[in-house]
């Protein structure tokens, strides 16, 4: 089993047929996920991209059965658009959406509190690339063709940090379970002690690379987490060793305010919980690869 999404999962596409959601349906229908509708609100009735389009999330998922969907409106939209998606049953939402105010995730995260542990929707993201499992199912915005199908899975703040690990695997005949983009910004739905939870009960992934950056304590709690209950081993790396302390670098929760939360702090705490340190981007694949053959 992939972790969150399987190739056979129905996918809607909320804001299906904007722009954006247009364009990255095709892409992802055409690496070969179970799209199976779309949600533009006044649109209902009508067909696009050969799919129906459906004016609510209930109303698709009543018609569908979708599981999955991914979000493609505008921030201001987009909380109401992930509570809809809660409320309709669907099971993992990813929201792609850049600059979703954190007042309204805090608004999304408490919402959602309503919801049981086993009813309760995951939500990935926002500024996000996604979820892939590749060779089954793209559920994101991701180059599908540099991930090869394979055991390790990867967690990431940073998207295209998450390219460049997938291509560096791929380049050493290393493959991929599944990649997950949680997003740079302070406040997201899932967290990197999150998605390490679920990989550990994968039998499909052997080891898990975690690619994080300056600001906030989200790291060095999954490192916490995997010292405790994970056997398989996590490989990390923090970038922004050489950010200046007290500014926003790139994505929005990447600001140093407390002990623990710069690069340098990091790469401590978690080599203290016993995760491998890849020194810098360029040899992140490399780092797995020697984790891998000292198993």
């Amino acid at each position: 089993m992939a972790v969150i999404i399987q190739k056979d999962t129905k996918i809607l596409i909320q804001g299906f047929t904007g722009k954006m959601g247009t364009f990255h349906a095709e892409e992802m229908i055409s690496y070969g996920s179970n799209v199976v509708g779309g949600v533009t609100p006044g649109k209902g009735g009508q067909k696009h991209l050969n799919r129906p389009v459906f004016n609510t999330v209930k109303d698709a998922v009543r018609e569908t059965g979708a599981t999955a969907s991914i979000l493609f409106v505008p921030p201001a939209f987009a909380a109401d658009s992930a509570m809809e998606a809660a409320d309709a049953g669907i099971k993992t939402c990813v929201a792609i959406v850049d600059g979703i105010p954190s007042h309204d995730m805090i608004r999304i995260k408490r919402y959602m509190r309503r919801y049981s542990r086993k009813e309760k929707m995951t939500l990935v993201g926002p500024n996000c690339a996604g979820i892939i499992s590749p060779g089954k199912s793209m559920l994101g915005i991701m180059p599908g063709h540099i991930y090869k199908e394979g055991r390790v899975g990867i967690i990431s703040r940073s998207g295209t940090l998450g390219y460049e690990a997938a291509q560096q695997l791929k380049n050493l005949n290393i493959g991929i379970s599944t990649s997950v983009g949680i997003g740079g910004d302070p406040i997201n739905g899932s967290s990197f002690r999150d998605i390490i939870e679920k990989f550990e009960t994968d039998d499909e992934t052997d080891a898990v690379l975690m690619i994080g950056e300056i600001g906030g304590p989200q790291e060095v709690a999954a490192g916490e987490f995997a010292k405790e209950n994970m056997k398989k081993p996590i490989i990390g790396y923090i970038a922004g060793l050489t950010a200046p302390k007290g500014r926003v670098m790139g994505h929005a929760g990447a600001i140093v305010s407390a002990y623990g939360e710069s690069a340098v702090e990091k790469v401590e705490l978690l080599k203290e919980c016993g995760v491998t340190i890849s020194k810098n981007p360029s040899v992140m694949g490399e780092t797995v690869k020697k984790v891998l053959n000292s198993k």
